[in-house]
């Protein structure tokens, strides 16, 4: 049996034993302005991800793990990248 690689991910929802969490992928092609969010080198912020390349939020990619798979915290989004990851998760789920 192999070892499973670690994969980033932005947790969407903290439940008390799960996560919800988007795939965070720096494979750039097959983007969707509609619902991708692309974190860019020369964003300001992008130190704050704790992401070592630029990468998209993959945000019909969601799944739900066992928060003891999550084997710590990255970094975080903030700003307008949290506002653009909300405004599409919105129209994702017509809320």
């Amino acid at each position: 049996m192999t070892a499973a690689k670690l994969r980033p991910a932005l947790v969407i929802f903290e439940a008390r034993q799960d996560l919800i969490v988007a795939a965070i992928t720096t494979t750039m092609f097959n983007l969707s302005a509609e619902w991708d969010v692309v974190i860019r080198m020369d964003n300001p912020k992008f130190n704050k991800t704790g992401l070592k390349a630029a990468s998209v939020i993959k945000l019909t990619k969601i799944s739900t793990i066992r928060k003891d798979l999550a084997k710590g915290e990255l970094g975080e989004i903030d700003g307008y990248l949290r506002d653009e990851v909300n405004q599409k998760l919105s129209r994702i789920f017509k809320i």
